[in-house]
């Protein structure tokens, strides 16, 4: 009996929907793309529409000859790889190998249908299936913008670097802007200078307990910042005015503050938090989204997909998991939990997401992550688990907590020296009982949590126990870690979520990059590429024109521009810039640059020159050609990379 046949990536995510399908399905996996670019030239034809010559990638050939076998015999061919531009690409590869023709009206011998789920459950597999459609032609061609753009940059610059660097290095259109963030950041932490602060906090006690600290904040009215009491001098001479002085409250402010749920995760949040909270590498978390995705073992279940599609810029989520979300808050957590109305996110440019993906969610809450904790790994079921509990507590209610300021005067003489404290108390848990977020550095909120304050009254006198004059330095920028680079990229724009985690890995197997105690220092191979890019490709690789092709492919995935059209502007402005780096980028190779140091053999001077391990020390008397002369050489001091 002749059966569809059904085309996914994997293996993984083919044994999970293969259940849904029955016996009338043959499903098959491609195993990821099975065309591409050959690595063996730039096979990007610029001066006739960028015409692109794809191959078949090598060791794929018996993958396409056993679908193709396959196809032939089937009743129809339903191509399922994920609902993205390289899904996309990968349907649309496999659809011309079975015989599509774009703008054809001619039909291949076998029906070819293309599906897309953003979840692997039954449900949606079936929607899917009864809303088969056409290759989205639009997605390819953003796809295949994309890749031409990176294979021009690749392979137009790179043998820049070969000649006048070193060979093997290469140049890539977004993993460049990454390395330049990673670079600037270390020269402004080396240009830093470190500038001394004092605080002075007062322990005060009220009628009643507890004893509380307040701190100084200005003079009869003057406002002080951080960075104004800059000296020990200083700082003692306001301490030695006021520990006689009279403590009064002068003003206090109550209020109550709501802190709203988050969204559930999109692509970059979760690559952040599972950074921070998690301690995972980008890579490795979204290899494990990647597995919940597919489909995970669930003992006599068989092969369940745990959550949504990993790759997604989306807040939006379905009214069918919304209600199912509210469902279970109020059964669990009861009504004061669940808000009046379902809590509906906005993307980052201020509107509603209506597109077809939705956030990462589980696909369904009633799967709570202690239910599925014998089947999955240490860091599969820490995943899964926050990814559960960051969609339930996006829909229940907002937590409340009683804020109190207090401004605080310090009579002495004439003199009035303001004091404040801030303290905060948690009403009521709402969404925080489910979930809290990671944070790099403690905000105003969380401080003020910590500052727990006895009730007070406006004109209440206190009584000073203690003067604590704190001597403090300002400190440089954090180095990157992955959560802040990838925060970094994501607000300005440059790549996609789906391509940070190769961004990352690449930057770091180049060799341009090392991780220190999870923080990013660029090598001095990194360093140089990143300036040798930046100094001669300053537009192509500056953040904001790298944005806004991202912008452009956006706009040829809606069909709003044409592919070949955004590519003619690229390549015009990057032919321009390597044909003038051709003749004016400096060689490293050749490089000599005087150290002020002698000769510790010969007297000469030293120079510092570019090796193959880096820059080092060497006697300028030193001539190749001449067997006596000086050859000595030195590490360079200080090198630490």
């Amino acid at each position: 009996m002749p059966k569809s046949l059904v085309i996914v990536e994997s293996p993984a995510k083919a044994k999970t929907i293969n259940k849904y399908l029955g016996k009338d399905f043959d499903v098959e996996a491609s195993l990821g793309h099975v065309k591409d670019l050959p690595k063996s030239g730039l096979s990007v034809d610029v001066d006739n529409d960028f015409a692109t010559e794809l191959a078949i990638i090598p060791g794929k050939e018996k993958v396409v000859a056993l679908l193709k076998k396959k196809a032939a015999k089937a009743v129809a061919v339903y191509l399922a790889p994920d609902p993205d531009r390289e899904g996309e690409a990968i349907a649309a590869h496999l659809a011309v190998e079975l015989g599509v023709v774009r703008g054809s009206k001619k039909k291949p011998l076998v029906p070819v249908y293309r599906v897309t789920f953003n979840e692997i459950t039954q449900k949606a597999v079936k929607a899917a299936f009864e809303h088969a459609r056409d290759i989205d032609w639009n997605l390819v061609d953003a796809q295949q913008a994309r890749r031409v753009l990176d294979r021009l940059v690749g392979y137009k610059i790179s043998p820049l670097l070969w000649d006048k660097v070193k060979r093997g290095l290469s140049a890539g259109r977004v993993q460049t802007v990454a390395l330049r963030f990673i670079v600037e950041r270390e020269k402004e932490v080396r240009a830093f200078q470190k500038q001394e602060y004092w605080s002075i906090l007062a322990s005060l006690e009220a009628k009643q307990p507890p004893v509380f600290e307040a701190q100084f904040v200005g003079k009869n009215g003057e406002k002080y910042d951080r960075l104004q009491v800059t000296d020990e001098a200083q700082a003692r001479a306001i301490t030695s005015a006021i520990e006689k002085a009279a403590w009064k409250v002068t003003d206090i402010e109550r209020r109550e503050q709501q802190r709203r749920p988050l969204a559930p995760f999109t692509t970059s949040k979760f690559q952040q938090e599972a950074s921070r909270k998690l301690g995972l590498p980008v890579k490795v978390a979204m290899g494990i989204a990647q597995k919940l995705y597919m489909g995970v073992e669930l003992g006599n279940e068989g092969s369940v997909g745990l959550i949504t599609y990993m790759r997604t810029d989306s807040v939006r989520v379905s009214p069918d998991a919304i209600t199912e979300a509210r469902d279970y808050v109020a059964k669990e957590f009861g009504p004061t939990m669940l808000p009046e109305s379902p809590h509906i996110f906005k993307s980052k440019k201020g509107e509603v997401t209506q597109d077809a993906h939705e956030a990462i969610r589980p696909t369904t809450v009633e799967r709570d992550p202690e239910s599925v904790r014998r089947f999955l790994q240490p860091n599969e079921f820490r995943v899964y688990q926050m990814i559960w509990q960051r969609f339930v507590a996006s829909q229940m209610a907002p937590a409340v907590f009683d804020r109190t300021t207090v401004q605080i005067d310090a009579a002495s003489n004439s003199d009035k020296y303001q004091f404040r404290v801030t303290g905060s108390v948690e009403k009521f848990a709402g969404w925080l009982k489910v979930y809290k977020e990671s944070k790099e550095v403690k905000d105003e909120d969380d401080e003020a949590l910590e500052h727990k304050l006895p009730p007070l009254e406006i004109g209440e006198t206190l009584r000073l126990t203690e003067l604590k004059p704190e001597q403090h330095f300002t400190e440089p920028p954090p180095r990157y870690n992955e959560a802040s680079l990838v925060k970094e990229m994501e607000e300005r724009g440059v790549g996609r979520p789906s391509t940070y985690a190769a961004v990352i890995a690449n930057i770091q197997d180049r060799g341009y990059v090392i991780k220190h105690e999870k923080r990013f220092y660029p090598t001095e191979i990194g360093e140089i590429v990143a300036d040798l890019l930046v100094k001669h490709f300053d537009d192509i690789f500056d953040p904001g024109y790298t944005a806004r092709l991202e912008d452009e492919l956006d706009d040829i995935e809606e069909g709003r521009e044409k592919w070949t059209v955004a590519m003619e502007d690229f390549w015009k402005k990057l032919d321009k810039d390597i044909r003038l780096a051709e003749k004016t980028m400096e060689s490293i190779k050749t490089l000599k640059k005087p150290t002020g140091e002698k000769c510790e053999r010969c007297g000469s001077p030293l120079i510092e020159r570019w090796g193959r391990h880096g820059w080092f020390y060497a006697c300028s008397a030193y001539d190749k050609k001449k067997k006596d002369s000086c050859n000595f050489t030195k590490e360079k001091p200080g090198k630490t990379m």
